[in-house]
């Protein structure tokens, strides 16, 4: 597969508690375009408020809205630690943006820290691996001992990738290391539960395959999917946090698109 390298930018995030509004990403098939007035536009403009209200029930949805050629199939997942009230705020703001950044296309996905939304006129991505397009972003600082960093990563990643392949945890995998007195390694997995067991395991692979290419020896770095998402810090980031730690994301980063 070609990579072509669209966007190389330098993100600096604010230290805060609160998420923003701006999503990770996007992605707007320009080869599924379709015109503001058309019928398929009008059943994206209707799947949308559907996934809103029932995303937050169960932190994940799949559904559809039309009839024939013209229907419309949708999904949004949350992120599996997230409260209720997050995840509904988090939908809202995808189903705003991605109307706003993909008017024009049948086929658009949106990322965002604590969910992702994603709808197109063709059913076959539901309960398929899609790691057609992808998102990264790593961290510019390197870590001090590469070595004893990637054999602890390595371990992290393989007990929560299996904790997320189990029916129970739905797709989720979370997990922290220690790596000194000082130092501790956080790590998050998710699969959209759409996925079996099998397509799970596989899309994880995949994502923290690009370990090496992307992110070696960085400090974090995350790998956003259509099908799965894989995140590692050296701070605390997912919930629930503990009694002496905060939610940061005052790090320098860097941001790669691939397709």
């Amino acid at each position: 597969m070609k990579l072509l390298y669209k966007v190389l930018v330098f993100l600096v995030l604010c230290t805060c508690i609160a998420e923003s509004a701006d999503p990770l990403g996007d992605f707007c098939n320009k080869e599924a375009e379709i015109s503001k007035g058309s019928k398929i536009s009008a059943n994206i403009d209707n799947l949308l408020p559907e996934l809103v209200l029932k995303t937050p029930q169960t932190g994940f949805v799949t559904s559809f809205y039309g009839k024939g050629e013209d229907r419309v199939y949708g999904l949004s997942q949350c992120r599996g630690d997230v409260s209720t009230q997050d995840c509904s705020t988090c939908v809202q703001d995808a189903a705003k943006q991605i109307r706003k950044r993909c008017a024009n296309e049948a086929d658009a996905r949106i990322w965002y820290d604590y969910c992702f939304l994603r709808y197109n006129n063709k059913s076959s991505f539901i309960g398929q691996v899609d790691t057609s397009y992808g998102i990264f972003y790593f961290n510019v600082d390197n870590v001090t001992d590469p070595e004893t960093f990637n054999k602890e990563l390595g371990a992290l990643m393989d007990r929560i990738k299996a904790e997320a392949v189990e029916p129970k945890n739905d797709g989720l995998g979370k997990g922290e290391t220690q790596l000194s007195e000082f130092s501790t390694l956080y790590a998050l997995v998710q699969c959209t539960r759409d996925l079996s067991q099998i397509d799970c395991a596989q899309c994880l692979a995949i994502a923290i395959g690009n370990f090496p290419t992307f992110c070696s020896n960085r400090k974090g770095c995350r790998v956003l999917y259509s099908s799965c998402y894989v995140r590692y810090e050296l701070y605390p980031f997912f919930f629930p946090l503990g009694s002496n730690n905060t939610m940061v994301s005052d790090h320098n980063l860097i941001t790669v698109v691939k397709s």
